[in-house]
């Protein structure tokens, strides 16, 4: 049951993870948790949230068909939390895995993982190609055109920002301020 670092973190990322795409999501995804950790009361656990951001799609470049399986059985043979673990599985509940987000932690990757794809395809069509001048009007534009980021599954979305209380409004606006604090992530050597 070890806890891990985020440079132990990166390495079993990279170790299954190639595409600059992937590491990005990934980066992008674990920025927006250490930023929800922090707003949220969670400032204590803001090492484990952010670790959880950057695993969630541990095995989808090598395992797209096993998504969420491979990662939990990648995760217990090197002895991982099982906090974690599961954290980084219920993110596709419902989807691939029936690994329910319980914990406040696990609601707000349900939700963002997709949504955050979706915000910064959104980013890249503006004249900035940057998330520090997005508002909450253009993603929700975008958002209602199902030929726009086509492979952002909406329905998610909603059902994260229901699984946490939030409208989507709500959401929409606080990962964009999450994002905004995690837009040019630097990868370690």
């Amino acid at each position: 049951m070890a806890e891990i670092t985020r440079e132990e973190a990166w390495k079993l990322l990279t170790e299954f993870n190639k595409d600059p795409f992937h590491l990005h999501h990934a980066e992008t995804v674990e920025g927006c948790m250490r930023y929800f950790a922090n707003t949220l009361g969670y400032s204590d656990e803001v090492e484990f949230w952010s670790n959880v951001g950057l695993l969630h799609d541990l095995d989808f470049e090598l395992y797209p068909e096993e998504h969420c399986k491979k990662a939990q059985e990648i995760m217990n043979e090197r002895g991982l939390d099982p906090k974690l673990i599961h954290a980084v599985a219920s993110h596709g509940y419902g989807l691939c895995c029936d690994v329910e987000p319980i914990h406040e932690m696990a609601k707000v990757l349900f939700a963002i993982d997709e949504l955050s794809g979706l915000i910064g395809a959104a980013a890249l069509m503006r004249p900035s190609k940057s998330v520090q001048d997005m508002e909450l009007k253009s993603v929700k534009k975008k958002f209602k055109d199902k030929h726009f980021a086509a492979g952002c599954n909406r329905e998610v979305i909603k059902t994260g920002a229901e699984r946490l209380g939030w409208d989507l409004d709500k959401l929409i606006t606080e990962t964009i301020l999450a994002m905004r604090t995690c837009e040019n992530p630097t990868k370690p050597e």
